[in-house]
């Protein structure tokens, strides 16, 4: 059965205007949401489980949109549905909503123990694991210069472990850095099999995929991550901790209110970005985007946050630049080839036409 992907009114030049909206937001979520998390632990925040929560805990920001496409089908007598979601998307929601609960606090830990540059250019190795997973779940198709683009990512994340801790946080022992590392690895890998599994999803959706459904997907998603790290926050006994941690803040109990907030409001961007993207084009060019602006956070986290700036990551966000533009300029080839390629039967198939009819007519001239 054919999984339809788009409405039947999306035409091809708001597919990229909607893909462009999807990789801006992305953008703004890739790039704030570990600086503002990580501002969050450096002047005074240390709850892990409520930092985890915030990663997915603005999920109701989706509700406006849903509720003005409700509104504008309403008077479609057969849109008149509140939500399109099946038991069979539904499933799979729940799987992923549970682990990116999980993701979401071992990415938190990793990114407490861990400076923003380091664990940025840790995560731009998640791009060589959804290549990975794409290519066993989706069936991705690789050329020499997306292979290449995947190497070099992940040998750009492996020279960061030549020297593990030299730019470790003052007061910070070896082992936490190290268990932070490691965290972020997990994270990455953890990510990188997500974005495919959504594309999976997808595909096997077995109902027609438009851009509502994915965000009542991503709305599920939210709902049970933010459920999972909620009841860990109770366990842990954070809800009766945050005003005394508001407190205690560095900044101040108003600063602190902001940077929660917008911790969650940019995580969000993220989560609704890398999906809209998965949506209008792929899970790897999802992966592509977030390893491409992981150096944009990097050097952002260098300047606001004056974290050192080695050798060993200098080399590394070379690597990363040479892999992302190698990936972009196989994609541009490719699409070049492909064109070239459609032109050519085009005129072939003009070209046979022509002579079918130019002997349809010599035979009816010759003709007694």
């Amino acid at each position: 059965m054919d999984v339809q992907t788009t409405t039947t009114t999306t035409t091809p030049a708001m597919k990229r205007v909607f893909l462009a909206m999807s990789c801006l937001t992305l953008a703004v979520g890739i790039c704030g949401g570990p600086l503002i998390t990580r501002l969050y632990f450096l002047h005074g925040g240390k709850r892990m489980w409520f930092s985890s929560w915030l990663q997915t805990g603005g999920w109701p920001l989706i509700l406006a949109p849903l509720l003005v496409a409700y509104t504008r089908r309403r008077h479609n007598p057969t849109g008149k549905k509140i939500f399109y979601i099946k038991p069979r998307i539904l499933t799979a929601s729940l799987v992923i909503g549970t682990l990116t609960g999980l993701g979401n606090y071992i990415y938190v830990y990793g990114l407490a123990q861990l400076p923003v540059s380091t664990s940025s250019l840790i995560l731009a190795s998640q791009l060589a694991f959804t290549a990975a997973f794409a290519f066993l779940l989706v069936k991705q198709k690789f050329t020499a210069y997306s292979v290449n683009a995947v190497v070099m990512l992940t040998v750009a994340s492996a020279i960061l472990g030549i020297n593990t801790g030299g730019d470790r946080p003052a007061g910070e022992s070896s082992k936490e850095y190290l268990v932070g590392f490691v965290m972020m690895v997990g994270t990455a890998i953890l990510f990188g099999f997500l974005l495919p599994l959504v594309e999976l999803t997808y595909k096997k959706a077995k109902q027609a995929v438009t851009f509502t459904l994915v965000l009542e997907m991503q709305l599920v998603i939210g709902f049970v991550a933010t459920a999972f790290c909620t009841v860990a926050m109770i366990i842990n006994k954070d809800f009766q901790a945050i005003s005394r941690e508001a407190k205690a803040y560095e900044l101040g109990k108003t600063n602190y209110y902001l940077v929660v907030i917008s911790s969650a409001i940019m995580c969000q961007c993220f989560s609704t970005g890398a999906l809209g993207v998965i949506f209008y084009s792929s899970s790897l060019l999802s992966g592509i985007v977030i390893a491409a602006l992981l150096p944009v956070t990097e050097l952002l986290a260098v300047i606001f946050y004056h974290e050192k700036f080695q050798a060993e990551k200098g080399v590394s966000l070379f690597l990363s630049m040479w892999g992302f533009i190698s990936y972009f300029y196989g994609e541009i080839k490719l699409n070049n080839n492909n064109n070239n390629n459609s032109d050519n039967k085009s005129e072939n198939m003009n070209m046979n036409r022509t002579d079918e009819e130019t002997e349809l007519a010599l035979r009816t001239i010759v003709a007694p």
